[in-house]
């Protein structure tokens, strides 16, 4: 017998092969990897804002950015390829209407996300993900670093800002989805709505602008709430019924008759979200309704973006995704009891709602 397979045989395996390669490289994200290196490239050289006003040609781009020319070009022609930039006659470049999006100034700028997720700092905690699985414990920032991203970002500067406005974008895309959560809910009852490591008070600046009689109130940490121009409140017009707050969530934060908890609790351990609970416990009256807004992992775990996000929470923060369960469990350790949860369509997020257990 032959050791060779016959030609249709050896065609099927090849074919088998290829498709297996390729859905490796899918799950591996490889080109999705090498495009966000190339587009954190010409964000960190500063090629987006050198081009933000005519076209120039790459050894004026090269000259005006101090690059090696012949590797500045083969960069913009990468970049053109992704389409953020336009490519015309004489090796001339100029912004394209995608690429705009990634100059600082742009009002819906992903400038930030670019460079917070292709930093060496996010990358180099995620290589400590085998050592997390093997021995449990603490996050790879903190192996990396020393401490926890957050800490990290309140003692750098330029990595805060960046790391800050990375996590306004997605709240801000959210912010629909949270409003259409809202729809068939009843503010009457609540006066005062307070948000709870809001940022820049995207989703309660919208939902005060909604609801003529709330008040609101964002708590921050200082390196967010003294961005002062960012604030949403002035572009919403409802500076007068919205102030920011500097403080803790561990330590204390205002009364109001309702707390927004957004995107806060999978950024910790169990036994932290039990202590940001339990804070905003102590100081709600008892007619208080919580409102904890996160993806939720399905009962039986088959969520391709939630699980992996939950992966990146684990080597990041030392933190998780839940499941409704899992956050009602944590409620109860807090003093508060479950009333209900809305899902968006799509389980895109999920509104749990909490109110005193003892009330």
């Amino acid at each position: 017998m032959s050791n060779k397979s016959s030609s249709s045989d050896g065609a099927s395996n090849i074919d088998t092969s290829g498709e297996r390669a390729a859905k490796v490289g899918e799950l591996l994200g490889m080109r999705e990897f090498w495009s966000g290196q190339i587009l954190h490239a010409g964000v960190k050289l500063g090629v987006f804002e050198l081009l933000s006003d005519a076209p120039l040609a790459a050894d004026a781009v090269a000259d005006e950015l101090g690059l090696e020319p012949a590797y500045c070009y083969r960069l913009l022609r990468a970049l053109a390829s992704l389409e953020v930039l336009e490519t015309h006659d004489d090796r001339r470049f100029a912004l394209s209407a995608v690429g705009e999006l990634l100059q600082a100034d742009h009002p819906d700028s992903l400038r930030d996300d670019v460079l917070f997720w292709r930093s060496p700092e996010y990358l180099r905690s995620a290589l400590h993900l085998p050592a997390i699985i093997s021995e449990g414990g603490t996050s790879g920032f903190a192996r990396e670093f020393g401490c926890t991203i957050f800490e990290y970002a309140e003692q750098n500067r330029a990595f805060g800002a960046v790391f800050n406005g990375s996590q306004a974008t997605p709240s801000q895309w959210m912010t629909p989805l949270v409003l259409g959560a809202f729809d068939a809910y009843e503010f009457g009852r609540v006066s005062h709505l307070c948000d709870v490591g809001g940022g820049h008070g995207h989703t309660l600046c919208h939902l005060l602008a909604e609801h003529a009689h709330l008040e609101g109130t964002v708590v921050h940490l200082p390196n967010v709430i003294d961005t002062e121009p960012d604030h949403w409140a002035g572009r919403l017009g409802v500076t007068d019924w919205c102030q920011y707050v500097v403080g803790d969530m561990f330590q204390t934060v205002p009364r109001a008759d309702a707390y927004l908890l957004k995107f806060i609790l999978h950024d910790w351990p169990d036994s932290e979200c039990i202590e940001v609970l339990s804070t905003v416990r102590e100081a709600a009256p008892k007619h208080c309704r919580v409102f904890v807004i996160e993806r939720l992992v399905p009962e039986d775990g088959r969520s391709l973006a939630v699980t992996r996000a939950d992966i990146e929470m684990m080597a990041v923060n030392d933190a998780r995704e839940r499941t409704e369960a899992a956050y009602q469990s944590l409620a109860e350790q807090a003093g508060w009891e479950f009333v209900q949860t809305r899902t968006q369509q799509d389980e895109t997020l999920s509104v749990i709602e909490l109110r005193m257990a003892d009330a």
